[in-house]
């Protein structure tokens, strides 16, 4: 019931999966000028952008029973774009929020980078991009927490020697 966005799954490129999961983080900022040319494209909505809710769920622990955390915001489309010579290819994006645009956008890239002609200038345009981006944000997530850390060995240690200055 339940899978992770990793998982290929029966029928799907391991590659597809990967760069949805991009697209599904990548702000609209990065999204926007490496689609600029694209937006144009015939395309016609297969289901138009609508905002929902969907339920998060969690693990205790991380790896314990599920639980419902809560719910967020979620933006889904789906869309086929005419690739020409009476091709198509469909494109499907879930995005966190309400943006119309930035669903609409992810969509278009997954349509676009199942085209095997599109495939490689839109990975050095975008998702060579977005793959930085949150490469970036994860060492400052990182650098953030690392400034919180606190080295209880440390302080045990200290605790020890001034019990033994005093019993002196």
């Amino acid at each position: 019931m339940f899978q992770a966005f990793d998982n290929p799954g029966a029928g799907r490129p391991p590659e597809r999966a990967q760069w949805m999961a991009l697209l599904a983080r990548a702000p609209i900022e990065l999204l926007e000028p490496a689609l600029r040319e694209h937006v144009g494209r015939p395309a016609r909505w297969l289901r138009a952008p609508e905002t929902g809710l969907m339920m998060v769920q969690g693990r205790a622990g991380g790896t314990g029973e599920r639980f419902n955390l809560g719910e967020i915001t979620v933006t889904r489309c789906a869309l086929r774009v005419e690739a020409g010579a009476g091709e198509a290819a469909v494109g499907v994006a879930y995005v966190l929020g309400r943006s119309r645009r930035q669903v609409h956008l992810a969509a278009l890239a997954d349509a676009l980078l199942q085209d095997p002609a599109q495939h490689a200038a839109l990975d050095v345009a975008l998702l060579a991009p977005v793959r930085k981006h949150l490469a970036d944000a994860q060492v400052r997530r990182s650098a953030r927490a690392a400034s919180t850390k606190v080295d209880f060995f440390t302080v045990a240690r200290e605790s020890a020697s001034a019990d033994e200055e005093d019993s002196e």
